[in-house]
């Protein structure tokens, strides 16, 4: 009997312990961070070897809770053996994305970045080490660098391997195996390169998921696989694409707001408010477009349903004060990204990216505030009236940013901490049927990412 009832406890111990290694992998997100991916291929153009094709895109993406918005840029192109692609100012490529739970990813802004969607993607099971599942993805390509990205479906099979710790993170270790499998008589992508006719091969990769976040912290993907153009070309590419989450750097807030008192005259009340960024940035609802003065009020009211009462009166009035400030020549807002700094009224020639000589103090005050972070990012976003005219307003305002951005690099801030965007008049934060809101629009947007 004695015997019996040791076996007992040793069998519902088992199933503990089995129970217990069972887990739930999720996305939940978290706060915002930089996606990487480093493409390390080697070439070969009809079987005969071209070069090395080694490539690095970088991004800042920021969470809002609802929507993910990430500014993605191509730090490396193409190279030959030890050929260095010289730094410089980073031309924003934007994207607007959800991702679910499972970690489905939907694109609501596609401009070929992030390369790898609903990758990795989740079971709604709960699973235990060695359990594997399927679940599909999304590959966006463009072999020759046309700016044509053509998206392929991927059907990956993962394989749950293990935990470890990576980067100071507790992360699941997961494989991924999948086939390229392109213009075989079961999908066409019509928006893509119509000159790519059919792709396959093989990938297979391991990936370090956060327990935390769900994040992908570590992608290493093994590659072979060719591409067939119409004119009968083939492109072979074989070797490594690494994809790696990074973190900004943590910023001192208490020395931006120092400097920012010396030069944007926020007062005591206003500051306090932009140094606590946690309550407000997790609360914070989508405001990136604002049509009037008025919206800013409105939006206040938004966050104040979702911020604790302590918080509520002094975040409204920072953000009152921050929709009577118009008129400053320096604005000062916080938003999912960081701190923004917006500089109004502009003095550039007309229809033109050239500076006047009047500016000189604004961006004296601006480089002043920036050296304070050295190690972030900036984002530099022009903006342009509605002219009617969308080409000419969208060149317009990528050329103020790009003329801001060599401004301050010449005030001692290194050129490669900027990623510029034009948004033409697509923001508006007044009304363009008047001068003075027009005035308002045309603005210059520098956000110290974090």
């Amino acid at each position: 009997m004695k015997k019996i009832c040791i076996l007992f406890l040793f069998f519902i111990n088992i199933c503990i312990v089995s129970f217990a290694q069972q887990v739930q992998l999720t996305y939940r997100g978290g706060r915002n961070y930089s996606l990487v991916e480093r493409t390390d291929l080697r070439r070969y153009d009809n079987n005969r070897y071209v070069g090395l094709l080694s490539r690095e895109v970088r991004s800042f993406i920021s969470n809002d809770g609802e929507l993910y918005e990430g500014s993605f840029y191509v730090s490396q192109d193409t190279v030959r053996a030890s050929s260095i692609v010289g730094k410089g100012l980073h031309d924003s490529i934007p994207s607007v994305f959800k991702i679910s739970e499972d970690g489905k990813l939907t694109m609501l802004e596609d401009h070929g970045f992030p390369s790898f969607r609903s990758f990795p993607a989740f079971t709604e099971n709960k699973i235990k080490i060695g359990d594997s599942w399927q679940a599909s993805a999304v590959r966006a390509v463009d072999p020759l660098n046309k700016g044509i990205p053509t998206k392929i479906p991927m059907y990956v099979e993962y394989t749950y391997k293990g935990d470890e710790v990576v980067r100071g993170e507790n992360v699941y270790v997961l494989t991924a195996k999948w086939a390229t499998r392109y213009g075989m008589g079961t999908y066409t992508d019509y928006d893509g390169d119509r000159e790519l006719v059919k792709a396959q091969g093989a990938h297979s990769a391991t990936m370090y998921v956060s327990k935390e976040s769900g994040y992908a912290i570590v992608v290493r993907d093994s590659v072979d696989e060719s591409f067939v153009y119409a004119d009968g070309k083939v492109i072979s590419l074989k070797g490594t694409i690494s994809l790696f989450t990074e973190y900004p750097p943590a910023v001192d807030r208490s020395k931006i707001i120092r400097a920012l008192q010396r030069v944007a005259a926020i007062d005591e009340e206003e500051a306090k408010a932009l140094t606590e960024r946690s309550h407000f940035i997790a609360a914070a609802p989508k405001t990136s477009v604002k049509k009037n003065s008025s919206s800013i009020i409105h939006e206040s009211k938004k966050i104040e349903d979702k911020t604790p009462p302590s918080k509520k009166e002094k975040l409204s009035t920072a953000v009152k004060k921050s929709s009577e400030s118009l008129e400053k020549p320096i604005k000062v807002e916080d938003t999912a990204s960081g701190i923004r700094l917006t500089i109004q009224n502009l003095q550039f020639k007309p229809d033109s990216a050239e500076l006047l000589p009047g500016e000189k103090i604004r961006l004296d005050q601006i480089a002043s505030v920036l050296r304070e972070v050295p190690e972030s990012q900036f984002l530099v976003e022009g903006h342009t009236a509605d002219t009617g005219y969308e080409k000419g307003e969208m060149k317009l305002s990528a050329e103020r940013a790009h003329a801001i951005a060599k401004e301050l690099s010449l005030r001692g801030i290194p050129a490669e901490k900027f990623i510029c965007k034009g948004s033409g008049a697509h923001k508006p934060i007044s009304d363009n049927s008047t001068p003075e809101g027009k005035a308002l629009n045309r603005r210059v947007e520098i956000t110290i990412l974090e």
